[in-house]
């Protein structure tokens, strides 16, 4: 009887998975590329105010400030006042008075920030929350 010799194998016998793996890797980036992704937005309503339009305060219905860059700093309804102390009576006179009404501060861009950072102090304090600060537009 011929006797043949097996030969034993270095390597394992099992199914190579190298290329199976190749193909659902490719399979999954073109999966990922070609999907249809939600995009998600948020509306937002922007004001359109054409750049003529100047925003002046004529609304009786709102107590205007004023910070100046002259001194006296401090106005209320384009009446100065000599300093923070007669200020902060008139303003929370005003504002006692008429508690429904905002506030809109508008500061020279020349004044000084110390005044402005002292009106912001006041109105947290007060927990004065329905506030307007008007900003002049960069050129």
């Amino acid at each position: 009887m011929i006797r043949t010799q097996v030969q034993q194998s270095t390597l394992t016998d099992s199914v190579d998975l190298t290329p199976l793996i190749d193909i659902i890797f490719i399979v999954l980036v073109f999966l990922l590329l070609t999907a249809n992704a939600q995009i998600l937005t948020l509306p937002v309503a922007v004001p359109e105010q054409q750049e003529t339009e100047l925003s002046t305060v004529q609304d009786p219905k709102v107590i205007a400030v004023s910070i100046v860059a002259q001194t006296p700093h401090y106005a209320l309804d384009q009446q100065q006042f000599d300093d923070w102390d007669a200020f902060k009576a008139a303003f929370l006179s005003s504002y006692n008075t008429n508690p429904e009404h905002p506030v809109i501060v508008a500061a020279d861009k020349e004044a000084p920030i110390q005044p402005l950072m002292k009106l912001l102090a006041l109105l947290q304090a007060k927990q004065i929350t329905q506030t307007h600060i008007i900003m002049e537009e960069s050129k």
